[in-house]
């Protein structure tokens, strides 16, 4: 036979390429993994220098990233631990079905669960610790859709009973039920962290696995090899903060934690990704961060045909076919599988003829395979170095059937017909009959059956039962009250609120008891809010110290970081620095340790910004003190509409656990912190404190006699006359235009005032409506305490902010004679202070007008003087109301 000229190339490049296969095959034999990837690396860079560009992909095939014959033997009983999933299971969808039985559309969620129950019960039965008296427990932070899972499974262990697993969803029943989803506030000794608010979870597992490494590095703990777990969904990774911190996990080298994501390929309304890939989507994202990857995306039912699968045809074809596809095998017949994924070629038609119909269809996805996610933890857990995120392929609702198994309605399942019950009880395995079937009951084995038996040692060889959140508390003792004295008697020269605050804030971090408990948090602030000092005190914690010699390192104030270093300076991000605050607020319950966090930040960046991760700290009875400096909408000069905050403290009003103050003055200030203190770390009081500072200087008053109680229930008298004629209120940075307002009024128009210092208008706000409640339900007459300030005073009551005019103006019913309110309503502006205060009309010309105004509408001021008044005052009358401007 002759050959022509091509047919000889080519055959040669065949040889060619097979002796290269051949001396690849020959190495790794003789020299190992790591000696073939050294080889390849330096070929690349070689044919990179010669000007080959190889195609880049930060994916790898579509199939197992841990191969079978790496698999490790699977340690439990598989039967066994099938039988109890398949009760969990079960009792998971019952606890949805007879809720909604109960209550047409209180809602829940069957098919969540169903996919996850798989990578839930091999951690359940082999990798999540629970915590004991040498070892704190495993952190594990459950996706939250799935809680009936989690519940279902705690009824087996004997936490809850039948009757509150029949109050799913019904909180308020005579007998306490169990809440929709993850939630420590409605749950506290059993949920640690709530995850239902998409992307929360996974960002706030990534910095508290950081702040575990912090604990260790600051020797407030010892390193005991505690883990977090992070269960989230595929759909979830859409959310901005699912992804946003993965690269500090990475570069922070977290080997603590793992991300379990749920991979059904399917959110509420459709797939995920219906014309692409979702998990070589993810893929490419965490492998490009650093994260170490595993994929567990087949069963062992595929293993067969992948071994056989000498050409590549099948791992070829199981990465061409999109996700929407995958979903429509997985509710169409064996013939439809058989013929569009393996009949598009009739190698893969042959390599699949020996599969039965029924053996087709059974054939799972990995993330149903108990041996492949146990492959995974182990593998998760060996790594050192990083962090590791295992994808796992699933079924949404699988198990319903055609009920709801794969289909886009499946998310919004709630009730399942007889048929559809029976189906499940046989493919399951239930023991229950067709004459019980419709009741849906609940199914517990005896407590000395073979499965409660393995269940309950399987938890007592981990340390316990998972999730459970510590209640117990050793309170803190009181910081010496001479950090706080000194600023009673004011200051010499004038000083803004933030400095004040970098004192307290630098004493407290040298006091015996206290200061090492002390985490102050900052995104790439600290300079502009004067806090450089303290880098050189404590320094700016760094897992691997400082590795470089910083430019400023002549200054005395240069940038210090260290591996015990006590600053999170956590850079541009409010997300990941509110994230820290919540693992360090929380570390209380989750570790033993009472960390007191305080967290400085622009104020607008704060509720604004983050406001349902402020949610999320008050579910998850986080302590500590939100700092929002620059507050007020005229205090930061110059910045202009998106950073001039006149609404946090408005926004504050709506968590209920947040105890919210607007100081002015440094006795304030200091007289709040320690409160603070004292009520958070001393009588475990499960708020947390937002203070708003200001960098605006003025003179800093002595403290008045007897003030202290007014300056913490909301509001005192600053300044009294016997013949006031008005009462002046006015709150931080407007305090000292209120100042100069009724100095103003009685200097050049004899109108004498009291002036009041407002510091806290949520607490006056919580106690009148407090006090409304009590005489409108009990009957009984109850009195706010700002009607006791106010009710034998005389004349009208001007209340100006920094803030929405709706803030003192909600106080009104509670004011004899109501409250005439001034605010800042509308976009900020880039101006100088003086021109912001007289914009919005809260400056002391426009205090000291309403307070005229106010007295002339009541006969008490001549109309006459109230013109002249107007024009000394600049009080432009056909001016437009700042809020449309």
């Amino acid at each position: 036979m002759v050959m022509d000229k091509a047919d000889s190339m080519m055959g040669n490049t065949d040889f060619e390429k097979q002796d290269w296969l051949d001396a690849l095959d020959e190495l790794l034999e003789m020299e190992g993994a790591d000696r073939v990837k050294d080889i390849l690396h330096d070929l690349q860079v070689a044919a990179h220098r010669k000007g080959v560009r190889l195609p880049f992909s930060a994916n790898t095939p579509y199939i197992n990233t841990i191969p079978l014959s790496e698999q490790p033997a699977y340690p439990g009983d598989r039967e066994m631990e099938r039988r109890i999933k398949s009760l969990i299971r079960w009792n998971a969808m019952a606890m949805v079905v007879r809720a909604n039985r109960e209550e047409d559309g209180i809602g829940g969620h069957i098919s969540s669960y169903q996919s996850i129950a798989t990578l839930y019960e091999v951690g359940f039965n082999h990798f999540f610790r629970g915590r004991t008296e040498d070892f704190p427990g495993d952190l594990v932070y459950f996706q939250g859709h799935s809680s009936p899972g989690v519940y279902a499974r705690a009824y087996l262990e004997g936490r809850f009973d039948e009757e509150r697993l029949s109050n799913f969803r019904h909180e308020l029943h005579d007998t306490p039920g169990l809440s929709s989803y993850p939630h420590p506030w409605l749950m506290p000794d059993f949920w640690q962290f709530p995850t239902v608010s998409m992307g929360l979870g996974p960002i706030t597992s990534i910095y508290h696995a950081r702040f575990l490494k912090y604990l260790e590095d600051r020797g407030l703990r010892e390193p005991q090899g505690q883990h977090i777990w992070a269960f989230l969904g595929d759909g979830e990774t859409d959310e901005p903060e699912t992804l946003g911190a993965i690269n500090l996990a990475a570069r922070e080298k977290l080997d603590n934690l793992t991300f379990v994501v749920n991979c059904n390929l399917q959110r509420l309304d459709g797939p995920v990704r219906g014309n692409g890939k979702i998990i070589q989507e993810l893929e490419a994202s965490f492998r490009g961060a650093g994260w170490n990857v595993i994929k567990v995306l087949w069963g062992d039912s595929w293993d067969p045909l992948l071994e056989k699968d000498d050409e590549g045809l099948l791992a070829k074809r199981m990465g061409e076919v999109v996700d929407g596809q995958y979903q429509k095998y997985t509710v169409e017949d064996a013939e439809y599988v058989r013929d569009h994924f393996f009949g598009t070629d009739p190698r893969l038609l042959k390599l699949a003829e020996h599969l039965s119909d029924s053996e087709l269809k059974r054939m799972r996805r990995g993330g149903h395979d108990p041996a492949k996610v146990y492959a995974a933890y182990k593998k998760a857990l060996e790594t050192k170095g990083r962090p590791t995120v295992i994808l796992a392929k699933t079924v949404k609702g699988y198990g319903l059937g055609s009920a709801g198994e794969g289909q886009n309605i499946t998310h919004s399942q709630k009730k399942l017909g007889e048929n559809a019950l029976r189906e499940f009880r046989t493919r399951f395995g239930i023991p229950i009959s067709d004459e019980e079937i419709d009741r849906v009951p609940f199914f517990r084995p005896d407590e000395n059956s073979p499965e409660m038996q393995y269940l309950k040692k399987r938890r007592e060889e981990l340390g316990g039962h998972v999730p459970s959140r510590r209640t117990d508390y050793a309170p803190l003792e009181m910081p010496a009250d001479k950090i706080f004295q000194e600023f009673d008697a004011g200051t010499e020269r004038p000083v803004s609120t933030t400095m004040v605050f970098v004192r307290i804030l630098s004493k407290l971090l040298s006091d015996k008891n206290i200061g090492k408990l002390v985490v102050p948090i900052v995104p790439d602030e600290a300079r502009t809010f004067g806090m450089d000092a303290l880098f050189r005190q404590v320094g700016i914690y760094a897992h691997t110290g400082q590795l470089y010699e910083p430019v400023d390192a002549d200054n005395l104030l240069f940038y210090k970081e260290a591996k015990d270093g006590q600053i999170l300076e956590e850079g541009i991000t409010e997300a990941g620095a509110f994230s820290s605050f919540v693992a360090a607020g929380t570390a209380y319950a989750n570790h033993g340790i009472n960390t007191i966090p305080f967290y400085t930040y622009y104020s607008m960046f704060g509720f604004q910004r983050i406001a349902d991760h402020a949610w999320l700290a008050g579910d998850s009875r986080c302590k500590g003190f939100l700092m929002g400096a620059t507050a007020g909408r005229t205090t930061l000069a110059g910045e202009g509409l998106q950073h001039q905050d006149g609404h946090g403290i408005v926004l504050a009003l709506t968590i209920p656990n947040l105890v919210a103050y607007d100081p002015a003055y440094a006795y304030e200030l200091a007289a709040i912190v320690k409160d603070g203190i004292r009520r958070m770390y001393v009588e475990n009081e499960q708020v947390f404190f937002y203070i708003t500072l200001m960098n605006d200087n003025y003179e800093q008053p002595p403290m008045p006699e007897g003030a202290e109680e007014g300056i913490l229930k909301g509001i005192y008298k600053l300044r009294a006359s016997e013949k006031a004629q008005a009462q002046i209120l006015g709150s931080g940075a407007i305090l000292p235009q209120a100042v100069l307002a009724a100095t103003m009024l009685k200097e050049t128009y004899g109108v004498e005032t009291n002036l009041w210092s407002v510091t806290s208008y949520k607490n006056l706000i919580n106690d009148a409506l407090d006090a409304e409640r009590e005489s409108i339900r009990n009957g009984k007459p109850a009195k706010a305490f700002i009607t006791e300030c106010l009710e034998n005073e005389t004349g009208p009551v001007i209340a100006a902010s920094d803030y929405m005019k709706l803030l003192p103006a909600a106080l009104s019913a509670a004011v004899p004679g109501g409250i005439v309110s001034l605010g800042t309503d509308g976009f900020g502006r880039s101006d100088g202070r003086r021109a912001l205060r007289k914009h919005f009309e809260v400056d002391a010309n426009a205090i000291a007008w309403a307070v005229l105004s106010s007295l002339a509408a009541r006969g008490e001021f001549d109309s006459k003087k109230l013109e002249k008044a107007r024009k000394k005052l600049g009080i432009d009358s056909g001016k437009p109301n700042p809020v449309g401007e």
